[in-house]
């Protein structure tokens, strides 16, 4: 049960199918969402994902501030669904915070969340901001944490 953080250039080719597996099995097969989720930004972004039995079960991209957001952002955060109803997610968002810390973020962190999960991103201190609106065809809000 590791956690791993990797730069993209130092993934294995392995690590990262798994990541784009499990990216892929919860936002295009679960979610039933045709997207293209390789967007350009991954050679960009730290990676942060945990693994339990050599399978990849909850992950992040974390993006330096200006690679997306003026600010810095945690995206593509996903949990496997059989890891889901326990504290995986928030252990996630908990350890992606302090990758950006660590990596010298001391600035606010922008996030783009699927509507449904305000609350459980409002729970963690993240403030909505904006109107709704609709990425991939799912609703989203933009949400800011503004103390790191």
């Amino acid at each position: 049960m590791a956690w791993k953080v990797k730069q993209f250039d130092a993934l294995t080719a392995t690590e990262f199918y798994a990541m784009m597996r499990l990216r892929s099995e919860v936002f295009v097969v679960e979610q039933e969402c045709v997207y293209l989720d390789a967007d350009g930004y991954d050679d960009r972004c730290l990676h942060l994902w945990k693994e339990v039995h050599g399978a990849t079960v909850a992950y992040t991209r974390i993006l330096p501030a200006g690679v997306y957001y003026k600010e810095a952002s945690i995206g593509r955060v996903v949990v496997a669904q059989s890891e889901r109803g326990s504290d995986l997610g928030k252990e996630l968002m908990r350890r992606s915070e302090e990758v950006l810390y660590n990596a010298g973020c001391r600035g606010p962190v922008k996030i783009m969340a699927q509507s449904y999960l305000l609350k459980w991103y409002g729970s963690q201190g993240y403030v909505a901001e904006g109107e709704e609106f609709l990425e991939d065809g799912i609703p989203h809000k933009t949400m800011v944490k503004r103390v790191l």
